[in-house]
């Protein structure tokens, strides 16, 4: 436990806790720096500002974005996801933000309406009541859960496997915004652009690298660190590439509550010597 998570989740989006349970669960494992970055949206940060005024903890400002890349020589685009911190000014990237609400949104009820023709009926109205009727925060997690309790699958997972992952009947691409576009927002917004889990994309060791290098080139500010469980080989690879480029590092749990109870809040990558942590830069 560093006392540092940059990178979890509330119900804002796909996790469990309340942003006010979020902080309270910061407070309780001692994490003196946390950042929440729901998925494409901000709007738990105000509510997890106010619980801290009455805590010794600081709350940075952040977001995950859903982004995109693609290589030159291929027509195949990947998605990615890229944290926002610490922003300053975060009047530009809410304005993107609601772009990405509304394409999260439609992308639910496209998922619903292929779900339908798989399972005979509509899941769409059990999907959007589990966000209180906001659909722009919906996730695959909350499809997954529904599937889950109409005996569709017995696990999130396997409603993945069988419906929602890449090449499968349900699966929607999320046309989010494109890499070079999406740090040059974060970075109008003073804020820091940080590349989320570069090594849980399925992608090949040179994509990976490729990914890398491509995020530098645009100016990307920090790279978050692989989680414990992944092979010392993939760090070892993500560290070179970060010492290559000259990028600093981030390190977050990817807390989401009960939706993935393996991950504990505050169980962080250690920093290597050297090494740049980004909230070294924070105001």
């Amino acid at each position: 436990m560093f006392g540092v998570d940059l990178h979890t989740h509330s119900l804002i989006s796909d996790g469990t806790l309340s942003p006010e349970q979020l902080v309270q669960a910061a407070v309780d494992v001692k994490i003196h720096t946390l950042a929440l970055t729901d998925h494409d949206t901000m709007d738990g940060l105000a509510r997890a500002q106010m619980y801290a005024q009455d805590h010794d903890i600081q709350i940075i400002s952040g977001v995950e974005i859903s982004s995109q890349w693609s290589r030159e020589n291929t027509k195949k685009s990947y998605g990615v996801h890229i944290i926002a911190l610490n922003m300053q000014d975060d009047a530009p990237i809410r304005i993107m933000l609601e772009k990405q609400k509304k394409v999260r949104a439609e992308r639910a009820q496209t998922i619903c309406n292929l779900l339908e023709k798989c399972i005979d009926f509509d899941i769409y109205p059990d999907v959007i009541a589990k966000v209180d009727g906001h659909a722009d925060r919906v996730t695959r997690t909350h499809i997954a859960k529904t599937l889950v309790e109409k005996n569709i699958v017995s696990r999130p997972q396997q409603a993945f496997d069988r419906f929602l992952k890449e090449g499968k009947k349900a699966f929607v691409k999320f046309d989010g915004v494109g890499l070079k576009e999406t740090i040059e927002v974060i970075h109008a917004s003073q804020g820091f652009a940080v590349l989320a889990h570069p090594t849980r994309y399925d992608l090949s060791a040179t994509n990976i690298r490729y990914l890398i290098e491509l995020f530098a080139g645009f100016g990307g500010d920090a790279v978050e660190l692989p989680s414990h469980s992944e092979p010392l080989s993939t760090r070892q690879m993500v560290d070179r590439m970060i010492q290559q480029f000259g990028l600093g590092v981030s390190i977050g749990s990817d807390f989401h509550g009960d939706n993935m109870p393996w991950i504990k809040l505050g169980h962080t990558p250690k920093v290597n010597e050297g090494q740049r942590g980004i909230w070294e830069s924070f105001r």
